[in-house]
């Protein structure tokens, strides 16, 4: 009996030991690199040869693959654009495997393998109201003034409105340009648009990627309500000196870039430089190429933007980058108002990989001044600035299929701010903020998928934490955040989020203009009402003066066919507290006037708001064509205590179709056309006019002879609608390439092909209508090296 027992526990050791034996695994990670440059190529995938097990690179062209049984492997990439690569490598138990893999360019491009790397990408990641844009789907735009811009593609991503060629914003999803969180290489931007509306501070030539999130971020992303913009600038070349010059009828621009020390052979360590500059004379062409705007006196736009960067990396993969800008730009609306604005800063960021650990290491410090000054017919001037830091230390730990990201943010910023109200009501602030906040996000696999699916695991659950420290209010928010993916099939996904969201910034201007120019920044004021009316009118105290709100979204991803994806999402976004300045502000806040009502004499009015709605996006991409067409329906409304309203950019409908298609040899020519239409915006319409007599402070005016001036009587706020907005832009490029790296271009496009007049406000004190931008052709040459 007792040896029949030894035996069987002989029997149950060597079992066991054999499972142990078969069970050893290692982890490969490592980075893909583009030969050529050195640049990393980003979200392509890196699989196991003779499998489906692998992963995608991300912004740095790192990825990780765990539980590699022991052994010899070949790791087998391909991306559009790229030779297909294949490299030997051997896993130890235990151990982590690194690999460098570099990517040589490719004369015929193959889109198979990019359209999986995609498929991968949604089966294992949230991606909840994620757009990611890289320079290629950018350069797919009508390249109007010569040069497909991030501003121009922001247009045509769901969710996204925007309000006009002259002076556009954006609003996301129901959400202000303040409650919109930019951000470029980890720096916080304030104001990365110009004024034109058609471009942005991001030269197309230094981007990398951009992700954009237009609703239910994770909690790494914090102190905005409503989206998140993070841009990604690529490194200067390691390996020979390059560049790109060109110029067209809007402006013209310099690219240099090249190494410090040259990478000699793969895997080496390396430095290297870029600098980029470009300006737009827009102001001064205009009256030459367009005596059609303006009777004559052209476009009243310029701008100038600066950036430089410099990266040291290291032969690991670590990465250390120092990086500087210069951002400025004018606008004069001539007897209307004058805009100019000054952004420079500068910062560095880094990237490390700890030698035999699991954990990828990411910061970033930088230092920012923003100071914009707006200038109105007959008013005093509003000037705003903001400047400061921030700081962030993020981790991330792969532990196999799952995944921990936590880190933590430190945030300083002053603002000054002079504001005079059109009863002459002067405002000031000068205030010190601080914040700190800390973050944890775990994404956690289970469930096993069907043998046939490509998918390793069935659900996808993405929960986090934030807790943010506004230091200056002594207020700590915590914020809730939560993300699930459901693999419904190989071709079918679920997916949804929920987060809790806050900040302390605040727009110095007011939600109700209908041109919004100046957007100034303010720390959140503590000079509001007491209490918040709702729209079932019980009152709520306001216990601190943050801007808050709540997200849920649901949504459904379908891969229709290996060319055709097809992406639903429906949100619904809580403005629990919304902060805007007072237009109606007539007494000062004293004890003089402590019987007056909070709404006639507090700098501030809070509003709580709601957005909902729905957006539909299909992207079609076979060989040289591409399409992407979405259409987005939105309900904005506010409802400030008294009344309820819809805001300005409360568009209904807005479609958007892109198609663009490559073709001749080595598909030298290019054919892009944009098609966008969109229901008319609210406006508040004139109900009549009346004399107004200034008394200039003198209660002794004699109000019987003295010149009154003009005074509108205003209907009820946002009750009509302005007509509906559509507009056509088409463009051709054509390239001669001379060798590898050399190559002419020449591109030619029209902005408003149809030349509709579309509407940019009326003027009411002139009684008559300003459009946006009439048929514009334009035309531009650039030349690479």
């Amino acid at each position: 009996m007792i040896l029949d027992l030894l035996k069987r526990s002989l029997v149950v050791v060597l079992l066991l030991s054999s499972s142990a034996v078969l069970a050893q695994t290692g982890t490969i990670r490592g980075f893909v690199y583009d030969k050529d440059s050195g640049e990393p190529v980003i979200f392509t995938n890196v699989v196991l040869k003779g499998t489906t097990t692998g992963a995608a690179t991300d912004v740095n062209g790192y990825f990780s693959i765990p539980k590699v049984p022991v052994g010899k492997h070949t790791l087998q990439v391909s991306y559009i654009g790229f030779e297909s690569l294949e490299q030997e490598v051997t896993v130890t138990n235990g151990q982590i495997t690194s690999a460098k893999l570099y990517m040589k360019k490719a004369a015929i491009e193959i889109s198979t393998f990019e359209v999986f790397g995609e498929k991968q990408e949604a089966q294992s990641q949230v991606r909840m109201g994620l757009t990611k844009l890289t320079p290629k789907e950018i350069a797919r735009l009508p390249a109007i003034g010569g040069e497909a811009d991030l501003a121009q593609y922001l247009q045509v991503v769901p969710g996204i409105i925007f309000t006009g060629d002259q002076g556009g914003q954006l609003y996301v999803r129901g959400g202000s340009p303040i409650m919109n969180k930019v951000m470029m290489d980890g720096m916080v931007l304030y104001n990365p648009f110009h004024s034109i509306g058609l471009f942005s501070v991001f030269d197309n030539d230094i981007i990398r990627n951009a992700d954009i999130y237009t609703a239910g971020f994770n909690a790494q992303y914090g102190g905005r309500i409503s989206s998140v913009m993070d841009i990604t600038t690529r490194d200067g070349n390691r390996t020979r000196m390059s560049g790109r010059v060109g110029a067209s009828t809007f402006a013209a621009k310099a690219l240099l870039e090249g190494p410090i020390k040259k990478q000699k052979e793969p895997g080496d360590g390396s430095s290297s430089y870029l600098l980029n500059f470009r300006h737009s004379y827009l102001d001064q062409s205009s009256k030459t190429f367009y005596d059609n705007v303006n009777n004559g006196a052209g476009l009243p736009f310029t701008f100038t933007d600066a950036y430089g960067k410099v990266s040291f990396n290291g032969s690991n993969g670590s990465k250390f980058n120092l990086f500087g800008f210069n951002f400025s730009d004018g606008v004069n609306y001539r007897g209307v108002s004058d805009l100019k604005w000054n952004n420079f800063g500068a910062g560095t960021n880094f990237v490390l990989v700890p030698s035999g650990s699991a954990v990828l290491i990411d910061g970033v410090f930088s230092y920012s001044n923003y100071d914009l000054q707006l200038t109105e017919a007959d008013l005093a001037p509003r000037t705003s600035q903001i400047s400061g830091f921030n700081a962030g230390l993020n981790f991330k730990y792969f532990m196999g299929d799952n995944e921990a990201r936590y880190g933590v943010e430190v945030l300083g910023f002053r603002t000054d701010f002079s504001f005079f109200n059109s009863l002459g009501r002067e405002y000031q602030q000068q205030q010190n903020t601080s914040e700190i906040a800390g973050y944890f996000n775990y994404k956690l696999s289970f469930g096993k998928a069907p043998a046939t699916a490509r998918y390793s695991k069935r659900l996808i659950l993405d929960p986090g934490l934030r807790l943010h420290y506004y230091a200056s209010l002594s207020v700590a928010n915590i914020e809730p955040r939560f993300g699930l993916k459901w693999n419904i099939s190989d071709n079918w996904r679920f997916k949804l989020a929920a987060g809790r969201y806050s900040q302390n910034l605040v727009a110095a201007n007011n939600d109700r203009d209908v041109v919004n120019l100046f957007y100034g920044f303010l720390s959140s004021p503590e000079d509001l009402p007491r209490n918040i009316t709702q729209r079932d009118g019980t009152t709520r105290e306001v216990k601190d003066p943050l801007q808050r709100a709540n997200h849920y979204v649901a949504g459904i991803e379908h891969d229709v066919s290996r060319e055709l994806t097809a992406n639903f999402e429906v949100y619904f976004k809580d403005f629990r507290q919304v902060t805007n300045l007072n237009r109606n502000k007539y007494f000062n806040d004293t004890e003089e006037f402590a019987d007056k009502p909070d709404e006639l004499k507090k700098d501030y009015i809070v509003e709580t708001g709601r957005a909902y709605g729905a957006d539909m996006q299909l992207k079609y991409e076979k060989k040289k064509l591409y399409v992407w067409a979405v259409y987005s329906y939105t309900y904005v409304d506010r409802f400030d205590g008294i009344q309820e309203y819809n805001p300005i950019w409360d568009r209904r409908h807005n479609v958007n179709l892109l198609v663009s298609y490559a073709f001749g040899k080595f598909d030298a020519w290019k054919a892009s056309v944009r098609w966008n239409y969109g229901s008319g915006f609210p406006f508040t319409p004139t109900a009549g006019f009346y004399g107004s007599v200034p008394f200039n402070g003198d209660i002794n005016t004699n109000y019987a002879n003295s010149n009154a001036n003009l005074s509108t009587i205003f209907g009820n706020l946002n009750s009509n609608r302005l007509p509906d907005y559509a507009r056509v832009d088409l463009s051709v490029t054509k390239t001669w390439r001379f060798d590898e790296h050399r190559s002419l271009e020449l591109d030619l496009s029209v902005t408003n092909t149809l030349d509709r007049q579309n509407i940019f406000y009326f003027d009411r004190v002139r009684y008559e209508r300003v459009n946006q931008l009439p048929l514009l052709p334009s035309a531009g040459i650039s030349y690479r090296f």
